[in-house]
C-alpha cells in the first residue's frame, strides 16, 4: 500500500512495489491497490532511483523515478524448469533457460532482431494511482527507461489477468502487429523478471506464431553497450493513459 506522510502541509505520497503474491497480482492487474511488496522482490532498474510521490495543489503530474528496490539474486548456476502454467507469484526471480515454443535470445540477438524491425515489447510492471488520496494530490507516476523503439505495455506480466488489462493486451498485440499472427514479437522486462516469461507464453497461447523472449531484458541490452530511453505506457483500454 502506498504510504502518505503529511509534511509541512505537503501529503506525500510514495508507489507501491511490485506484489510478490498472487492475490496482491490479482489486485494490481484489475487496477486495485495492493500491500507493498518487500524490497528485496520488485524489479528495480537503478538503485539510485527513488519512489514515485504526489504532491497536492499541482495540475499535471511531475513524474519521479521508478521505486529503487534491491533485487538479492542467487549468484549460482541454477537450472530453473519451466512450470506448466504462468508464474504466479515472486516474478523477480531466477527464471528458466526456455521457454516453450518461443525463441530465446540473447543482448546481440535482440540487437539484431531489432534492427530486422521486429516489435520490442517491455511489460515492466507501473503501480496504479492509490485510491483515497487528499483531495488536490495528484499522483506522480513513475517515469521508466527501455529499449529505444520499444513498446511498454505494463502490468500485462501478472500471472493472472483481469478483464480490462487483458483486453489491454489483447488489443495492442492485434494493433502492432496488424492482425498479422507471424510478426515477430520480443518480450522483455529485467533480468530475473518473471513478468516477460509469462508475457510471452500468454502471446503464444493466444496463436502469435513468432515469439521471442529476451530473458536479460534492459539490463543484458546496457551491458552490450546499448543506451536506455525514457518510454511513456502505450494509452489504455479507455483511450486514456493509465493513471
Amino acid at each position: 500500500m502506498a504510504g502518505v506522510l503529511l509534511f509541512a502541509g505537503v501529503f506525500i505520497v510514495a508507489g507501491a512495489h511490485l506484489p510478490t503474491s498472487a492475490g496482491a497480482a490479482d489486485d494490481r492487474a484489475s487496477g486495485q491497490s495492493s500491500q507493498a511488496a518487500p524490497a528485496s522482490s520488485a524489479p528495480s532498474q537503478n538503485p539510485s532511483q527513488t519512489p514515485a510521490s504526489a504532491a497536492p495543489g499541482s495540475s499535471a503530474a511531475n513524474a519521479q523515478p521508478a521505486p529503487a528496490v534491491a533485487a538479492h539474486l542467487d549468484p549460482r548456476p541454477r537450472d530453473v524448469p519451466e512450470p506448466d502454467g504462468y508464474r504466479m507469484t515472486d516474478y523477480r526471480a531466477p527464471v528458466p533457460k526456455t521457454l516453450a515454443r518461443a525463441h530465446v535470445v540473447d543482448a546481440r540477438d535482440a540487437e539484431a532482431l531489432l534492427a530486422k524491425g521486429a516489435v520490442f515489447i517491455d511489460v515492466y510492471p507501473r503501480p496504479p494511482k492509490p485510491p483515497g488520496l487528499p483531495p488536490k494530490t495528484v499522483w506522480r507516476s513513475p517515469k521508466h527507461q527501455s529499449i529505444q523503439g520499444a513498446v511498454w505495455l505494463p502490468n500485462v506480466g501478472y500471472g493472472k489477468l483481469a478483464d480490462a488489462p487483458e483486453s489491454y493486451f489483447r488489443s495492442n498485440l492485434m494493433r502492432l502487429t496488424d492482425g498479422d499472427t507471424s510478426k515477430p514479437l520480443v518480450f522483455f522486462c529485467l533480468r530475473d523478471c518473471w513478468m516477460s516469461w509469462n508475457a510471452a507464453k500468454r502471446a503464444l497461447e493466444w496463436g502469435y506464431a513468432n515469439v521471442t523472449w529476451f530473458p536479460d531484458g534492459t539490463d543484458g541490452w546496457q551491458e552490450i553497450g546499448n543506451d536506455i530511453a525514457n518510454v511513456e505506457p502505450e494509452p489504455g483500454s479507455d483511450g486514456k493513459r493509465p493513471e
